[in-house]
């Protein structure tokens, strides 16, 4: 992820210059490259926010025109490095009013651009475009990166249209099936498509030990300690009080020399943040829990710790988190809802002699505590091991070729069957 300085800041266009007062674009011509409209609710760091850039890089590198429409945050400068255009619009809201205000906008730039698609990364902004995309006859993509709560019918038919795409998208296996478990999707509409990671970045041999060195000590840690990491933003479903739980049974069990690492962001949307301290303090865990903020080297945060643990409460899918953890060569922990077979190698998918990690109940932080404690028993040649075996599946399965591959093929056929429609209402008008 990269930083975006104000003196840095790329400029960009306001959905309301473009679409509401800004004059009518000269029409594309016929061999025009075909242009997607992605809109994803914010640029800050999410799996979403990342999937989007990742996909207009794939796209670009293909030829493809992207134009992102997102509230504006530390990723606009990859967006415009990767070749699409930004514009500035609030398409995370669920308010009624403003929601279909920004269906009438995204219309406008999808005529305007004659774009063959939009693809929406969120629900509030997925509203809006799939009004934006019947009104345009185009076809809706959506893209699913964790399960969605559902307390309530009203949840349930809110989450829902991001089961309406015209082209489903799932980040993995475990999200697919829920997807066609929930709404009944037809499996010919979903696609998997994983993430794909940096693995030069995330690469073991490329980080000094001195940049390892330099973590280490901004947390306050030894040499000989072993560092728990979770790595991600301080929410609720990430189960962060399932690791602060499990870290006390640690302790109960006279574990020494050892240390959890929450590193990540907290937008102060809720008062779970408050409610992880005043767990922390009547666990009486704060010894050995840390609350770091983003580390802007992950490749050395990952090479400083022992083991990356996700503790997830809902499906996840695929976080980028755990396959990052896993290029590092690092062994991973995964509640079941954390990351599905596909994603990490446990058993019993697997051998015992084929693991990259464990994998425990969601919710269960005994359980969590015991896979923790037979991992640190195993001799560190054999942790070695298993991280390796981690790293070689992320290679194998998560690489950039192989993800570009399956999402140019994917797209091919999402701009087939809206060329087909054009075509198609192009003959009606002729017959009329």
């Amino acid at each position: 992820m990269s930083s975006l300085p104000a003196s840095a800041a790329p400029s960009v266009k306001r959905a309301d210059d473009v679409a509401l007062r800004g004059k009518p674009r000269s029409p594309v011509a016929p061999h025009a490259p075909t242009t997607v409209l992605v809109v994803v609710p914010t640029l800050d760091g999410g799996a979403s926010d990342a999937a989007a850039v990742e996909l207009v890089r794939i796209l670009a590198r293909a030829g493809f025109v992207g134009i992102v429409v997102s509230r504006a945050g530390r990723l606009v400068a990859d967006i415009t490095t990767a070749g699409a255009e930004f514009v500035a619009l609030d398409v995370s809201s669920n308010n009624p009013i403003l929601m279909l205000r920004n269906a009438v906008v995204l219309t406008r730039l999808a005529r305007e651009r004659r774009c063959a698609a939009i693809h929406a990364f969120g629900r509030a902004g997925a509203w809006s475009a799939l009004i934006a995309a019947r009104l345009c006859g185009i076809q809706f993509v959506t893209s699913w990166h964790k399960g969605f709560r559902e307390q309530n019918l009203f949840k349930w038919l809110y989450n829902g249209i991001m089961a309406r795409g015209d082209c489903v998208i799932a980040s993995s296996e475990q999200i697919a099936q829920l997807i066609n478990d929930r709404y009944g999707t037809p499996w010919s509409r979903i696609s998997v498509v994983p993430c794909s990671i940096d693995l030069e970045r995330f690469n073991p041999e490329t980080v000094s030990r001195e940049r390892i060195e330099a973590i280490r000590t901004a947390w306050g840690v030894k040499r000989e300690t072993r560092v728990i990491l979770i790595s991600g933003r301080i929410l609720r479903r990430k189960g962060h009080h399932v690791v602060v739980k499990a870290v006390k049974r640690l302790k109960e069990m006279g574990l020494k020399e050892f240390l959890c690492v929450f590193v990540g962001e907290d937008r102060g949307r809720s008062r779970y943040t408050g409610e992880l301290w005043d767990l922390v303090l009547t666990t009486g865990t704060m010894d050995v829990i840390r609350m770091a903020s983003p580390v802007p080297d992950m490749p050395a945060a990952y090479a400083a710790a022992s083991v990356v643990v996700s503790a997830a409460v809902q499906p996840e899918g695929v976080q980028r988190a755990i396959l990052e953890g896993q290029a590092m060569a690092r062994p991973v922990i995964v509640s079941d809802l954390g990351a599905g077979p596909d994603v990490v190698l446990t058993a019993p998918a697997v051998p015992e002699s084929k693991i990259a990690g464990f994998r425990f109940n969601a919710g269960d932080d005994a359980a969590l505590a015991a896979a923790l404690l037979r991992l640190f028993s195993i001799p560190e040649q054999n942790r070695a091991t298993i991280g390796r075996r981690g790293r070689e599946w992320v290679l194998e399965h998560f690489n950039e070729t192989i993800v570009a591959e399956q999402t140019l093929r994917l797209y091919g056929d999402i701009v087939e069957k809206s060329r087909r429609k054009e075509n198609a209402a192009q003959d009606k008008i002729r017959a009329i």
